[in-house]
Order: C-alpha cells, then sequence, then structure tokens
C-alpha cells in the first residue's frame, strides 16, 4: 500500500514539473524556472523515497513527504486570466 502512495506522490511532482516547464516555456518567468528546478530536485528525492519505501517503508514515506515539501509552491506571476480548470490543469497559459 505505502508503495502506491510514494508512486501516486512522484506522479504528482512530475506531472507538476512538466506543467512548471511548459508555462516557462510559454511565458519566460523566472517564477515558473525555479519551480520546474525545484521539482526536479523534488522528484528525485520522492524517487529515493519510492525506492526506500521497499525497505523500510515508514523512512521511506519520510523521504517522500520531504521531497513534497521541497516542492511547495512559490510565489508566481498571475498567467491565467481566462483559462478554465482544465487548460489551468495542463499548464495553458493566456500569455504568450
Amino acid at each position: 500500500m505505502y508503495r502506491y502512495i510514494a508512486i501516486a506522490a512522484y506522479c504528482v511532482v512530475l506531472f507538476l514539473t512538466l506543467r512548471d516547464i511548459r508555462i516557462f516555456r510559454r511565458t519566460r518567468f523566472d517564477s515558473y524556472r525555479k519551480g520546474a528546478i525545484k521539482g526536479i530536485v523534488a522528484s528525485t528525492v520522492v524517487l529515493l523515497g519510492t525506492i526506500v519505501v521497499e525497505v523500510n517503508a515508514e523512512i521511506g514515506l519520510v523521504i517522500v513527504f520531504i521531497g513534497l515539501y521541497i516542492n511547495r509552491k512559490g510565489i508566481r506571476e498571475n498567467v491565467f486570466n481566462e483559462a478554465n480548470t482544465v487548460e489551468r490543469l495542463l499548464g495553458k497559459s493566456d500569455i504568450n
């Protein structure tokens, strides 16, 4: 069960990192570049935690949660003016 929690956290971090990369490539805002870099570091930590979960579930989940903490959202520019929920989820920004 813990393995699936760790894998789900890893997928979420990767998805949000790819979303930040897509927004950065469209807008060139520095905050999304920093978010993508933090996401890459966080995904590495979460992947390490996913591997450790197989040996020790509690320690592995602590490492996963540390990775999720690293991936926390910072202050970002507003790039979604008229985008609906699905467009925001996929990273489609109104600014080109």
